[in-house]
């Protein structure tokens, strides 16, 4: 396998790529709209195994409509640092919301998907100050899938985390494009992306420190619950302050069942009444390129009402 430059996952587009400081680390980010810091900000977070592009409709529509829209790549990802800590979402949401400040915004709308939902819905508890709204695809809230894994995923899928636990095997499948494929077929509810599209995540994961540095991500999902960071992040979890939440979910997602987006008593006390889920029919884990239409839709209306142009 040859490692790949980073530089080369800057794809051209309807946007500018811009690194910003955030939170002793730098950060890549897709940049569209207006270039005002008055306009409301909307940050994109991607899921694993991906990076910004997977926002790429996304950028061009919300850009376009007129906000201010920032596709980020999460740490140790894309063009982002890749430090060899820092996997935890505490972290991860200390990160963005450097990455709110350094773009000048005092706070943003955050937006994630997968993994990135895991840090969308912490961001109200950990960095509420930069936190208006979140808007969250294709993930459980994180206080119901750390404390029932078993039922907030998929029977296959939880063999299939089981294995990324393992040391050093996992990244080289995963660079070698072999597991990157199993992940995005089958967590996106069978074949859906063109060769093209998956030769540009395999290439991602082949930059130095990416693909050991987005199973560090999965890594301490699955194994917080018992420890003490994992139980301290539970505790903040339940200190969320409420603000609106939108919640979409594919109908076909091999990763999260359902039911197993359903939030318990407890998260919905905490999520409050600005809460808005809907089932996505005929679309798997990764909404953005699977779903594009509906989903610029449903974020543009929703949009509307809780960040006003």
């Amino acid at each position: 396998m040859t490692a790949v430059d980073s530089a080369t996952l800057l794809l051209d587009g309807p946007w500018q790529h811009r690194f910003v400081a955030a939170n002793g680390a730098r950060f890549h980010v897709a940049v569209a709209g207006p270039d005002d810091r008055d306009t409301p900000l909307v940050v994109l977070l991607h899921a694993v195994p991906q990076f910004w592009w997977a926002w790429r409709r996304q950028l061009d529509a919300l850009g376009a409509a007129g906000y201010r829209v920032a596709a980020l790549d999460v740490r140790g990802t894309g063009g982002s640092d890749k430090p060899p800590q820092g996997y935890d979402v505490p972290t991860l949401t200390a990160d963005v919301a450097g990455v709110v400040r350094s773009l000048g915004a005092s706070s943003a709308v955050v937006v994630g998907c997968g993994t990135g939902g895991s840090i969308a819905w912490a961001m109200p508890a950990l960095q509420p100050a930069t936190t208006s709204a979140v808007a969250v695809l294709s993930s459980p809230h994180p206080l119901d899938a750390i404390r029932r894994p078993l039922s907030a995923f998929r029977p296959a899928a939880v063999r299939r985390l089981g294995f990324v636990q393992l040391p050093s095997l996992p990244e080289r499948r995963l660079a070698r494009g072999d597991l990157a494929h199993h992940l995005l077929t089958e967590w996106g509810g069978g074949p859906w992306l063109d060769h093209a599209t998956e030769r540009t995540y395999v290439e991602a994961l082949r930059v130095p420190f990416a693909a050991h540095s987005q199973l560090e991500q999965l890594r301490w999902l699955g194994r917080c619950g018992p420890r003490p960071d994992g139980r301290r992040f539970l505790a903040a979890l339940r200190s969320s302050r409420a603000v609106p939440v939108l919640h979409l979910h594919g109908a076909r997602d091999g990763l999260v069942p359902a039911h197993g987006v359903a939030l318990s008593r407890e998260a919905r006390a905490l999520v409050g009444s600005d809460y808005t889920y809907e089932l996505v029919a005929d679309a798997g884990h990764f909404l953005p390129e699977q779903a594009t239409e509906h989903v610029n839709r449903t974020l543009l209306t929703w949009l509307g009402r809780v960040a006003p142009l």
